[in-house]
């Protein structure tokens, strides 16, 4: 097989892949803040990493793949300001903190199996791990890199010469330009290693400390939890393109502090997924979820398959068109292997092309064209098949087990499903009533509940 070269931000570069053990590829992600469902442009970032983790595996790798589940210490504020996210959820759930990390947690995971991505072989929550992330503090402390404040531990910057060298920060001009209140902080771009409990207050997630009662922040978890389950130092580390100004370089201060490494080899980051020109997020109220796809009959794997057309490392556009023609092809692609007779061997020279192309930065795309040109090919169908089968250890779209359902919801009502959301959306319900109608009389009930609409097949 031809080398793997991978993007790394570190050195802003391709880099060959080399693994620093023989036996096992160590690969962190960041997981999900559990105080609300994730949306689907959280979910093209876990793609990503889905089909790394496949690229490694074809490859021959054995990948010990870990994701944290942030239930605690996440800020509002990325910058240590505000209340606690799982706070501020639980106030708007009338649940217990600990009541919507479960839910949250459960869901996610109920998403990545929609979304068939490889379950990692690893969870580590932020609250099982109070005791790792305390020893990690001490640690800097011992060696003199934190200072403590009212409010908390806060590790100085200042102490090292190349704090933010990953988003390559500017701290000369940003202490030039600083017009913010940083309080009792040495340096803006100081952060919180740990926080105390406000006064007069009962936190619903509080632990005592060496330093007092109260609870680790955003970035500690992650440094302690890799180097337990990877090590202090080991391959890859993968999260969104937001994680790089703050989050990972703040991983990689804390563990050049108490180990002397950056942490992973190679760090890697997923783009954001765009709508009407602007990223989606939790905070604007508006995002999608995977599950108002499904609700609206659409296949979560035409999600995926949305997602492979596009590099990790360039923004997707999100629009329901571009939906239903992933929807379009999928089915059209899930037909003709289908239609293909068993018994074939894969053809190695398709094959070959196929990994080179997805080694080059798990480039996807083009590995999709490679896809096409052999199923164009003169290629013997049977072995069209096998290789089809091939390509679906990165694809990940279920091939071998796809069935045509009855009553599957054709273009046309999922269209009229959109379009009756958006009526409801302007509360014109007349419309709302026409289009019920409408999709009714094509074979389809729509339920309106609490969760959204419900399709089914009418009796």
């Amino acid at each position: 097989m031809t080398d793997i070269l991978l993007y790394d931000n570190w050195e802003r570069q391709l880099r060959v892949f080399s693994p620093i053990r023989k036996d096992w590829v160590g690969l962190y992600c960041c997981g999900p803040t559990v105080y609300d469902y994730a949306h689907i442009g959280n979910l093209r970032t876990y793609l990503f990493e889905d089909l790394l983790r496949r690229t490694l595996e074809l490859n021959g790798h054995h990948v010990r793949h870990v994701v944290n589940i942030t239930d605690v210490g996440h800020l509002v504020s990325d910058a240590d300001e505000g209340e606690d996210k799982m706070e501020a959820g639980s106030r708007r759930t009338g649940e217990s903190a600990w009541d919507i990390a479960e839910k949250y947690t459960l869901a996610f995971k109920q998403d990545l199996h929609s979304l068939n991505m490889l379950e990692p072989q690893i969870w580590c929550k932020a609250t099982d791990h109070i005791a790792e992330q305390i020893s990690f503090i001490a640690c800097i402390e011992q060696k003199g890199f934190c200072y403590i404040t009212s409010d908390g531990v806060y590790f100085d910057t200042s102490k090292q010469d190349d704090y933010g060298y990953l988003s390559r920060l500017n701290r000369e001009g940003l202490e030039a330009g600083k017009r913010v209140d940083i309080g009792e902080k040495r340096n803006s771009t100081d952060f919180a290693l740990w926080k105390f409990s406000p006064a007069n207050s009962q936190r619903q997630m509080e632990w005592d400390s060496p330093w007092g009662r109260g609870f680790p922040g955003w970035h500690i978890e992650c440094s302690a939890m890799s180097a337990k389950y990877l090590e202090p130092w080991f391959d890859i580390h993968c999260g969104g393109e937001d994680h790089i100004a703050i989050h990972h370089s703040n991983e990689i201060a804390q563990n050049q502090a108490c180990h002397g490494t950056r942490l992973a080899n190679f760090w890697m980051h997923g783009y954001f997924l765009q709508i009407d020109a602007g990223k989606m997020s939790k905070s604007s109220g508006d995002f999608l979820r995977l599950q108002s796809l499904i609700d609206l009959g659409i296949d979560p794997l035409a999600y995926r398959w949305l997602c492979l057309s596009a590099h990790y490392r360039s923004q997707l556009n999100f629009n329901w068109d571009a939906l239903r023609a992933s929807q379009t092809g999928l089915n059209r692609l899930r037909e003709t292997y289908l239609a293909l007779p068993d018994g074939g061997s894969v053809n190695q020279s398709y094959a070959d092309r196929f990994i080179a192309e997805v080694n080059q930065d798990v480039n996807v795309p083009k590995a999709i064209a490679v896809m096409w040109e052999m199923l164009k090919s003169p290629v013997i169908d049977a072995d069209k098949k096998a290789t089809l089968d091939y390509f679906d250890q990165i694809f990940g779209l279920h091939l071998k087990q796809w069935k045509p359902k009855q009553n599957a919801i054709s273009e046309e009502v999922t269209h009229l499903l959109e379009q009756r959301k958006l009526s409801r959306m302007n509360k014109n319900w007349a419309e709302s009533d026409r289009l019920r109608d409408e999709i009714k009389g094509l074979g389809f009930e729509v339920e309106d509940t609490a969760d959204g609409m419900k399709v089914k097949p009418v009796d």
